[in-house]
């Protein structure tokens, strides 16, 4: 946590949080959901699972929820990016606690964003087991998020984090009037 703590620390140009992010976002957008297909078709195959292809219902489900996903995730990188000054990787942390929409929504709407894009991916190609794939990575990221990322935060921005942390929920958005 130490060492990390330190990384959170540097500040980086724009140009290297720029070329991280297109990195990242290669791996985000296109090799995790060809991955998420991959193996999902694999379970499904392994667990005798039905497909659940409902011809053009798919396509108009599960495109909006890609979208809506892909969205809010996008909205949280930028909002790291410009007002905190960071990235989503922990190396290239925040340098300010972003309070802002979408974060004065969800403590972690890139998260939220990321487990709707991939639940669109599941719902566009019909299959159970890339859900499966999907909830575990989602109890599994939502978990660290809980166990070690939140625990940075406290111990980067303290009080002001704390209070944030009362007031936000943790991820199933608030949407204030």
């Amino acid at each position: 946590m130490q060492k990390l703590l330190e990384l959170a620390k540097k500040e980086y140009s724009a140009k290297k949080r720029f070329t991280a992010l297109f990195f990242e976002a290669i791996f985000f957008l296109v090799i995790l959901p060809f991955l998420l297909v991959w193996l999902g078709g694999i379970v499904d195959r392994w667990l005798h699972l039905p497909g659940l292809s409902a011809g053009v219902f798919n396509l108009l489900l599960g495109v909006p929820v890609i979208f809506a996903g892909w969205l809010f995730a996008i909205w949280s990188i930028y909002v790291q990016f410009t007002i905190g000054r960071g990235t989503p990787i922990p190396v290239m942390a925040t340098q300010e606690l972003i309070i802002q929409p979408p974060y004065s929504y969800t403590r972690n709407p890139m998260a939220l964003g990321a487990i709707l894009m991939y639940t669109g991916v599941c719902i566009l190609v019909g299959s159970i087991g890339s859900f499966l794939l999907v909830v575990m990575g989602a109890a599994a990221l939502l978990t660290y998020i809980h166990r070690f990322e939140e625990q940075e935060m406290v111990l980067r921005f303290g009080d002001p984090y704390l209070e944030y942390r009362r007031q936000i929920p943790f991820f199933i958005p608030r949407f204030k009037k």
